[in-house]
């Protein structure tokens, strides 16, 4: 039933539905959603969010829906890396707006469509609708010590505190916080990069929350290189475990959440696109329930103070674009998978000989221990020593068997035998047959889960007086021995003015390793890290 008013020249309409009346302008034709729920068939709006802030979401689509004639909005959460990896192949998200942790997503599923030879996802990324900025948190139990220390980017890697960094490849923010430790690094050293990321990637935690466990029990007061979002989220969710957000003293960045359309700009459906357009605006301005989940947005000022972070919004610079931070992906990728490695280290008399004041095989010997701690302790490592006569007329000698690093003592037993080095020093140099033997026993065991690999340290040229191999002969052995689903790569690393360069480079382009040479005793450390680094892109490392 209607019926007609006036009111001040205005005309008026009175709904009698279902006992219940409604009112409106008549030169406003908007009626409340609840009215309309009774006169159309609503339009499914599907949103698949990344869970830090798909609860936000489903409370604002609430009131979306309680405001809108004709809609029913549904917010799903799903992990980023998730549908991100679904558009990527061309399968169905079951989504029409996506809100990621990261605008990066973007380029990194255009490389990932192209890499499989298909179409790019047509998904539009907008702007941000909401964002959260990179912090260092702590458990609030170890906040006092650190009282006094300014935390920042260039050193949180290196020895401000131990930090714990989620798995990048599975969180936008990590990524983000990759690429800020990159653009903070000493720009007068080559190898910073990869140092930190080698330290960090001792322990790579999965999720945030895995890392916020980690650092609850770790020895010494760590913090988890997060967002100031997760922090809110975690303390609301833990009483138990609450967390405290330092702020890194060299300034920080912001994590934003894009708005996507998932079928690209437009639907093909004029409503459902004004819908979308109409639930975009939405989300931008419901500040107010987004902070209450932890995020900044333009307009919040709300106070978070007692969440453990500052009531005030810091300030933030912009993130590293997306296509940077793909190659940065690729960077990390590779210098944290697992490795299985045998080192063979040259033992003979001349090893003993002067490198600026110490003997080579003591130069060896320290920054084999600095390798050695920033190894990943799941690290599979063996030692060999060679020169002559070392097993009969052998010219090699197992010290360490290839074992992991974690398993009993076999860390303390590598660290035992590097540290017995210098008194093993004797005889000639059994370089050949010595690399033929490594390179079969890495490729008996081989592992496909890992990077398998012989890394040679050695002064001179092949001196063996028992005979034994020469240089044709072990180019022809492991030519035939090469394996492309198995490679084992040799690299070669040279001490000193006296090693046979050409020798050693036939070597590596037999096994599709690499040649590295330390003149200096400063050299030998900065050689061993960026073997470590670009072991898994050999041939093409840039």
């Amino acid at each position: 039933m209607v019926a007609w008013l006036v009111a001040g020249g205005i005309a008026l309409v009175l709904l009698l539905t279902g006992g219940v009346a409604w009112t409106k302008n008549a030169f406003d034709p908007i009626l409340p959603a609840a009215a309309w729920a009774q006169t159309c068939d609503p339009v499914e709006l599907r949103v698949v969010a990344d869970p830090s802030i798909a609860d936000a979401l489903a409370k604002s689509a609430q009131g979306f829906d309680a405001t809108t004639p004709c809609v029913h909005t549904t917010v799903r959460a799903e992990k980023s890396a998730d549908t991100a990896s679904t558009l990527a192949v061309g399968g169905d998200p079951k989504a029409d707006v996506w809100i990621p942790d990261s605008p990066a997503w973007e380029p990194r599923m255009q490389v990932l469509s192209w890499s499989l030879i298909r179409r790019a996802p047509l998904a539009d990324f907008g702007a941000s609708i909401a964002s959260s900025p990179l912090v260092f948190a702590t458990p609030s139990d170890n906040a006092d010590s650190f009282d006094g220390q300014s935390l920042q980017w260039s050193t949180i890697a290196d020895g401000d505190a131990p930090a714990l960094l989620p798995e990048p490849a599975q969180n936008g923010s990590s990524l983000a916080a990759l690429a800020e430790i990159k653009a903070t690094a000493d720009p007068h050293d080559g190898l910073a990069f990869s140092r930190d990321m080698i330290e960090l990637g001792k322990t790579i935690p999965p999720t945030v929350s895995d890392a916020f466990g980690d650092a609850e029990k770790a020895p010494s007061p760590t913090v988890v290189i997060t967002t100031e979002q997760s922090v809110v989220a975690q303390n609301e969710s833990s009483p138990d475990h609450q967390f405290f957000a330092l702020y890194p003293k060299d300034g920080t960045v912001s994590v934003s959440y894009p708005f996507v359309r998932v079928a690209g700009p437009t639907t093909g459906d004029e409503n459902k696109d004004e819908l979308i357009d109409a639930l975009e605006r939405q989300f931008t301005s419901d500040s107010k329930t987004l902070a209450r989940a932890g995020f900044r947005t333009a307009k919040a000022a709300t106070d978070f103070e007692a969440k453990g972070v500052v009531a005030n919004a810091p300030k933030t610079r912009p993130a590293l674009d997306g296509g940077a931070q793909v190659g940065l992906l690729q960077s990390w990728s590779a210098i944290t998978v697992r490795s299985r490695v045998l080192v063979v280290v040259d033992t003979s008399g001349s090893m003993d000989e002067d490198a600026g004041g110490r003997s080579r095989i003591a130069v060896f010997q320290d920054a084999a221990n600095s390798m050695l701690q920033l190894l990943p302790p799941q690290t599979d490592m063996g030692v060999w020593t060679f020169s002559t006569d070392q097993d009969g007329t052998q010219p090699w000698a197992q010290r360490a068997p290839l074992l992991p690093l974690d398993e009993g003592s076999h860390a303390a037993d590598v660290a035992r035998v590097f540290g017995s080095l210098s008194g093993m020093v004797a005889g000639d140099t059994g370089l050949y047959d010595t690399v033929l033997a490594a390179v079969k026993a890495v490729r008996n065991g081989y592992d496909p889960h890992m990077v398998n690999y012989v890394l040679v340290v050695t002064d001179g040229r092949n001196d063996n007086p028992a005979g034994g191999l020469g240089l044709a002969d072990l180019l022809s052995q492991l030519k035939s021995l090469r394996n492309p689903q198995k490679p084992v790569p040799v690299i070669m690393v040279g001490m000193g003015p006296d090693t046979d360069v050409a020798a050693m480079s036939q070597i590596a382009n037999a096994t599709v390793g690499a040649v590295y040479t330390a003149e200096q005793p400063k050299d030998i450390t900065n050689v061993l890290v960026d073997a470590l680094a670009q072991r898994t892109c050999r041939p093409y490392c840039s």
